[in-house]
């Protein structure tokens, strides 16, 4: 069986790949992009050096800096109008993973007519305008997948959408840009790398491409992740984590995301919880309820981030995995759903909603033990219970 590997066509990585905007955009015979980012991205002045560098070359451009946290419907439409306002031909999508899904579903709605809701899953997305992706967090890989989640303002759903039209043709991948991320930051979305890493390698759609980088990825960001929350200026580790977030985006764009995507996406859009922070509250007891399912394949996982020995029976090494995992989210302080603020009553009541919505993202049919909605309802139980 041959697999389908879709990437961005062109792909700088390393110290000062932002720098290489204007380059990019004459390569790809752009002329009038859009910057999409958010309010951080202008007050810590990185929007400022990219217009400025625009502005040198002579690239006329326009911006819209009010991407919000887990984009909705609405900010994606009022970056929308800056777009066919402005008369644009492109998105440059500068930030974490709201600014990068906000300009991937502008991209998608500016060759169409319809709201978003309906071009989610299991809609396929074929087309775009180009979109140029620089992201300044290491974790949600978006940079390199056609995926794009959006949270549907009237219903509270968190809508996931994937399609060729997603994809950027181009991402900067500049690990500078993450030397001031906080640790809460790095931690989040350092999980959420590792989560796109562990679910490609499992899911049902793995293929010996994705296997490849997902495994590296676990091992560089198991290595690495303390140190960058720990000491945020440590070029090495910031740099290995920035790669290991690209092949993270990379290994999941090919072979999807399994059963804690699925569920992480409705606890983010009851709660407000961050995405990379849903993913690590669920990150242990789903992969302990998965297991069994798929021994060898978690066995890998758990020996590549050096959690099990080669030596390890399959069996140990599951254990020792599930074990590893709940001792990194303890040392990053990963709180719980009540440590976190959400109220029991709350929690409990949506349940039946959360997990019906979880179960029809798709995501959960991909992990390799496929759950029920009743299953999903006792693992959100569990993730309460700690």
């Amino acid at each position: 069986m041959t697999a389908n590997i879709n990437l961005p066509r062109i792909l700088r990585v390393g110290a000062g790949a932002s720098g290489e905007l204007a380059t990019t955009l004459r390569e790809l015979g752009l002329t009038r992009p859009l910057l999409v980012t958010d309010p951080f991205m202008v007050q810590c002045g990185y929007a400022g050096q990219l217009r400025a560098a625009l502005d040198s070359d002579g690239i006329e451009h326009g911006v819209f800096a009010d991407c919000v946290p887990d984009p909705t419907t609405d900010s994606v439409e009022q970056a929308l109008a800056a777009l066919r306002d402005g008369g644009h031909d492109s998105v440059v999508a500068l930030g974490g993973g709201s600014s990068l899904d906000t300009a991937k579903a502008v991209a998608v709605l500016a060759l169409r007519d319809g709201p978003m809701r309906d071009y989610k899953v299991p809609h396929v997305i074929d087309s775009g305008i180009p979109i140029v992706a620089i992201p300044t967090t290491a974790g949600t890989g978006s940079e390199a997948t056609r995926v794009a989640v959006i949270t549907d303002t009237e219903t509270q759903e968190k809508m996931l959408c994937m399609g060729l039209g997603l994809m950027p043709v181009a991402a900067l991948v500049d690990y500078e840009l993450t030397l001031s991320m906080p640790y809460r930051l790095t931690a989040d979305t350092g999980i959420d790398s590792l989560c796109h890493a562990l679910e490609a390698y499992v899911s049902r759609k793995s293929n010996p491409f994705t296997d490849s980088v997902a495994l590296t990825a676990m091992r560089t960001i198991n290595r690495y992740i303390r140190t960058a929350c720990d000491e945020p200026e440590n070029r090495e580790a910031r740099e290995a984590m920035m790669l290991a977030a690209t092949q993270g985006g990379m290994a999941f764009a090919n072979a999807s995301v399994t059963l804690i995507h699925g569920m992480s996406r409705p606890v983010g859009a009851f709660f407000h919880v961050p995405h990379g922070l849903s993913n690590a509250m669920l990150l242990p007891e789903i992969t302990a309820w998965s297991v069994s399912a798929a021994e060898g394949r978690y066995a890998d996982c758990a020996r590549q981030m050096d959690f099990a020995t080669p030596g390890d029976s399959d069996t140990v090494a599951v254990g020792k995995l599930v074990d590893g995992l709940r001792r990194l989210c303890a040392d990053l302080s990963v709180p719980g759903p009540e440590a976190y603020g959400i109220a029991e009553s709350d929690w409990f009541g949506s349940l039946p909603t959360m997990a019906e919505q979880a179960l029809a993202s798709g995501s959960p049919a991909n992990n390799p033990r496929i759950p029920e909605v009743g299953d999903i309802v006792a693992l959100y139980e569990r993730v309460w219970a700690g």
